[in-house]
């Protein structure tokens, strides 16, 4: 994916050896009070302020890959990764631009309509919907259910497709 170190060193106005070594202490447990003070031959005189920024950005962009790992996965089980869209989502530096990348193939919510539109049973639903119209004609609700009987998918009996 991305060169973090590289990024940063860009984006803060710093040498690469710079981030590299305080990157290298704060994986090693150091805190920024403790480089700031006694690593700062290591840093090249990164001051606290500094180190504080790229502890920050560093942890950003960490999670923002993570994050973008999930994705591909998610999209490429799907099917639907191209190259294009790949390359667009590895380039991202913003959390709310990934997201806006991902949202058309963010797995919807699937709501009790949507499970009975999968298997089937709109043209009910909508049925029972027109008896309730004020000019509607008295049918059977029952014998209206019966047509959509399908013990494949669960509705066995026509209080099952209601």
């Amino acid at each position: 994916m991305l060169n973090l170190a590289q990024i940063l060193a860009q984006e803060l106005a710093l040498k690469s050896f710079q981030v590299q070594n305080a990157l290298e202490l704060f994986a090693e447990g150091a805190t920024v009070p403790f480089v700031a003070r006694y690593r700062k031959e290591k840093t090249g005189e990164m001051d606290e302020t500094q180190l504080r920024q790229l502890a920050e950005r560093y942890a950003y962009l960490s999670e923002l890959e993570d994050r973008k790992t999930s994705i591909l996965a998610e999209i490429e089980q799907q099917g639907k990764l191209t190259n294009e869209l790949k390359a667009k989502i590895e380039q991202c530096l913003q959390k709310t631009e990934l997201e806006d990348l991902y949202l058309p193939y963010k797995p919807k919510r699937r709501t009790r309509a949507a499970i009975a539109r999968e298997k089937g049973l709109e043209p009910l639903a909508l049925f029972i919907q027109s008896l309730n119209q004020p000019k509607a004609q008295p049918l059977s609700l029952e014998t209206e259910a019966a047509k959509y009987l399908n013990p494949d998918q669960g509705i066995a009996t026509a209080a099952d497709a209601h």
